[in-house]
């Protein structure tokens, strides 16, 4: 089984924030098609962003991640750990052995950050939203493992 996994990214109080949505793929649907549902986001919403980041497998499934802002109703939300990361146990088992929603967030919140700097259609983003981005480019860019 497959599962659509997507972190919504908001701000409040100067702080980053998110909170989890996922849902089975049907047969048939392209992940990105259910991400975009399950995120909330229409086409119209300024800055709206949608990006893969991750998978893993947990629970006899395949989860893909994907990192979603604006969160377009930001209930529920907790802070973001921005240095929180989790790694497999030696060079050749890289899958952790549990992956906390606290780790795949930043996991997903530094993905980005490192795209709004990558890719010219996040960057292009990143004006219309402008409370989120800030505090995402305060974090560490960079892909997995990539911190100490």
């Amino acid at each position: 089984m497959t599962i659509v996994e997507v972190v919504l990214l908001s701000a409040e109080g100067g702080t980053l924030r998110f909170r989890t949505v996922s849902a089975p793929l049907p047969a048939g649907t392209h992940p990105d098609d259910l991400a975009l549902h399950l995120s909330g986001l229409r086409l119209c919403t300024p800055g709206a962003t949608l990006h893969s980041t991750s998978w893993r497998y947990a629970a006899g499934s395949v989860v893909l991640t994907y990192a979603a802002l604006p969160d377009p109703a930001p209930s529920h939300t907790i802070p973001l750990s921005p240095d929180r990361m989790v790694i497999g146990g030696t060079a050749l088992t890289p899958s952790p052995p549990h992956v906390d929603a606290d780790a795949v967030a930043a996991h997903a919140a530094r993905h980005l950050a490192l795209l709004a700097s990558t890719d010219p259609v996040v960057a292009d983003a990143v004006t219309d939203q402008p409370e989120i981005w800030d505090l995402l480019g305060k974090l560490p860019a960079g892909p997995a493992g990539a911190l100490r």
